[in-house]
């Protein structure tokens, strides 16, 4: 008998699967390369490239696996690494090419070191999978769920990840940014839900084949599933939006059944095509390329997205737009080029170039809180406040506040030399005082008592209306 049209499958598994770093040597020195590799449902892999010292994160990465051969290619740099996988799956060993460059690289499995970065006792609340489905498109959504000892009810929060299939924790260069959220929130008296992203590790769907708009749905599907639950208080039930994340979060508050208050983590808010266009001018500059060559770089992008806004059969596109790139480039190789050009084409890209957060952010009438790092590199604070800002304010609501952080990025990193030695390396830390405004903002959202073992004893203080407005100290 054939099982339910909602059957949630496991990922394949892959010795790949997980994070991998490795030194590529320059004239100038060594560059830490970090990739992460996720499972998709559908079997196939997923990966990420992050350079650090080049400011380059979430690069894409198509992965080819053969045997023990791995190819790994890096279309947008123009890149790409060929080599083998050791027997014992621990390392994968050989050459990266790029165009004059041709260097011996060694990349590490980081999983199976266990380190007192990644030991973790047990937490003081409960920890569940759960499965939350989205009736609207008829997946499913394996995720997370903590919550405070206690009867309840409390607050509580959906997490909502930045573009790119993610699992759960959100994870970059073993950085768990949503597991770390979870952890801090849940332990002050909050519930948390976060999620594998739609076709990531057990959630049904296919990420490629989804928008912007279609991941609302998916968030919404979630904060359903919270207000459902025995002890969620139902009219304290906010979303926490990272990079993409948060504009996800800021259109489901545009919409019926809105969000009860949002958290605003590295969002855009100027037009996709601008995000777009100053991610890859920042891509450039790490590269080394000259202010002539990111000129040149950038009208020929120009000329791309004018290509594929004018051309709705996507067949056709592909071919336009692969024909672009070899014109461009005679040495480009052909998988790359293909694999450009179907990023270019996919449903994510055409929606999000004519995609500008000023025309729904009018009609978001619940609080948000607006976070951003000063050192985000793909989502410049100086640029995005303000329009957030002006965007949320166009209607009135007063329930917004702004703020900018100092010697943060976009993962909510705090400065690096602030970062904790362990196990003779630096560790990343979320960044305190990010961690302490999105707990105050929870806090001064949520007004019923609520009654948790785990949480600070909280202080009430009536507000306009004789509304109860709850606070908890740190």
């Amino acid at each position: 008998m054939a099982g339910p049209a909602w059957a949630v499958p496991s990922a394949t598994k892959s010795p790949l699967d997980g994070y991998w770093k490795g030194l590529f040597r320059v004239p100038s020195g060594t560059w830490d390369l970090a990739l992460t590799i996720v499972p998709l449902s559908n079997g196939s892999l997923y990966a990420m490239l992050d350079v650090p010292a080049q400011q380059i994160s979430r690069m894409p990465v198509k992965v080819e696996v053969k045997g023990d051969a791995v190819t790994l290619r890096i279309p947008e740099a123009g890149s790409k690494f060929v080599g083998k996988l050791s027997a014992d799956k621990k390392q994968m060993v050989g050459q990266w090419l790029q165009p004059g460059v041709k260097a011996d690289v060694v990349l590490e499995n980081q999983v199976s070191r266990l380190t007192a970065a990644s030991f973790k006792t047990k937490a003081p609340y409960r920890e569940e999978e759960v499965v939350v489905p989205n009736k609207l498109t008829r997946i499913r959504l394996t995720g997370t769920l903590t919550v405070p000892p206690g009867k309840g009810p409390f607050p509580a929060v959906v997490l909502v990840s930045d573009s790119g299939p993610q699992e759960r924790d959100a994870t970059v260069d073993n950085f768990k940014m949503f597991g770390i959220l979870a952890d801090y929130l849940t332990r002050r008296g909050v519930v948390v839900l976060r999620y594998d992203d739609r076709g990531v590790g057990k959630s049904t769907g296919s990420y490629p084949l989804a928008t912007t708009a279609d991941l609302v749905s998916d968030a919404q599907a979630a904060m359903g599933f919270l207000r459902a639950h025995y002890k969620v208080s139902k009219t304290q039930v906010g979303m926490i939006g990272h990079g993409e994340g948060a504009n996800v979060a800021l259109l489901a508050a545009a919409q019926k059944n809105a969000p009860d208050f949002i958290v605003s983590l590295a969002g855009y808010g100027l037009p996709g095509q601008e995000i777009l266009k100053r991610q890859q001018v920042e891509i450039l500059r790490m590269i080394g390329a000259n202010p002539n060559q990111v000129l040149n770089a950038l009208k020929f992008h120009q000329q791309m997205l004018d290509v594929i806004r004018h051309t709705p059969n996507n067949e056709v596109a592909r071919a336009k737009v692969a024909a672009m790139l070899r014109i461009s480039n005679a040495d480009i190789d052909f998988t790359m080029v293909q694999a450009r050009a179907n990023q270019l084409t996919s449903p994510w890209y055409r929606y999000f170039i004519d995609f500008d957060p000023k025309n729904k952010l009018a009609a978001v009438k619940c609080p948000v809180l607006v976070l951003n790092g000063n050192a985000d590199l793909l989502v410049a604070a100086n640029k995005n406040i303000p329009a957030l800002q002006k965007g949320l304010k166009a209607s009135g609501n007063r329930a917004v506040a702004v703020h900018k952080l100092p010697s943060v990025n976009h993962w909510f990193q705090s400065d690096p030399d602030q970062w904790p030695i362990i196990d003779g390396r630096q560790q990343p830390t979320f960044a305190p005082k990010a961690l302490s405004l999105i707990h105050d903002w929870v806090a001064r959202n949520s007004y019923a008592a609520t009654t948790s073992e785990a949480a600070v004893p909280r202080k009430f203080s009536v507000g306009k209306g004789g509304k109860g407005v709850a606070s908890i100290a740190h």
